[in-house]
């Protein structure tokens, strides 16, 4: 491969990571589930998004009770039940008794991340076509163009999910931490949160699986 080449590729292999960089998507960190926990899947769920900003709530709730509900799991929205605040622990106990909830799904924010990070300078290659009229030809060249190093501030969303069973043996059994590096929308980091959750607790049989 020669000098421009390997020029050219570098650079186009340079762009080709940062777009797949700036359209990156929700990761999950930290899972973590009960291995002792050998029930029956959850079947009937209460979700609670723990959000003072009653339309965010609403939004993270109905993402994560469309995705449970697609997996056969009968979820229930808690702003349905408690549509001006997030019930607190009396308000949930009251209404596992009464809804017989078998499960509970919380989702929390945690403080936004920064990540700092240097970018290297690097060097691009352009083609260039002229017409030459004297000559009555094409003349093609290419010129070197330098791209100087920056400082890239990345900000990261981070929350907190963690599923607790209701009965005589009530507990944690699974949990994780979901980081969304530069989220473009809302709702896109809701549905895309959602469904990696939602896989996994099929996936340790915390949930049924519907394929």
């Amino acid at each position: 491969m020669n000098s421009v080449l390997k020029v050219v590729f570098g650079a186009g292999l340079f762009f080709l990571v940062g777009q797949m960089g700036g359209c990156a998507s929700s990761s999950l960190v930290g899972i973590w589930h009960d291995p002792s926990y050998q029930s029956a899947p959850l079947g009937k769920m209460l979700v609670i998004a723990v959000r003072k900003d009653g339309a965010k709530r609403r939004l993270w709730e109905d993402a994560f009770a469309g995705e449970l509900a697609k997996q056969g799991v009968g979820a229930t929205q808690s702003y349905r039940l408690f549509p001006d605040a997030p019930p607190d622990t009396n308000q949930i106990m009251a209404t596992v008794q009464t809804n017989n909830f078998d499960g509970i799904m919380v989702i929390q924010r945690l403080p936004t991340e920064k990540n700092v990070q240097y970018i290297q300078e690097y060097t691009s290659t352009v083609q260039n076509v002229r017409y030459s009229f004297y000559w009555q030809r094409y003349w093609t060249y290419y010129t070197e163009i330098d791209h100087p190093g920056y400082i890239d501030t990345q900000k990261v969303a981070i929350r907190t999910i963690d599923v607790t069973t209701t009965g005589h043996d009530g507990r944690l059994v699974w949990s994780a931490t979901s980081r969304t590096p530069d989220p473009r929308t809302v709702t896109d980091m809701q549905q895309g949160i959602a469904g990696l959750v939602i896989r996994d607790l099929a996936h340790h049989g915390i949930i049924g699986s519907k394929k």
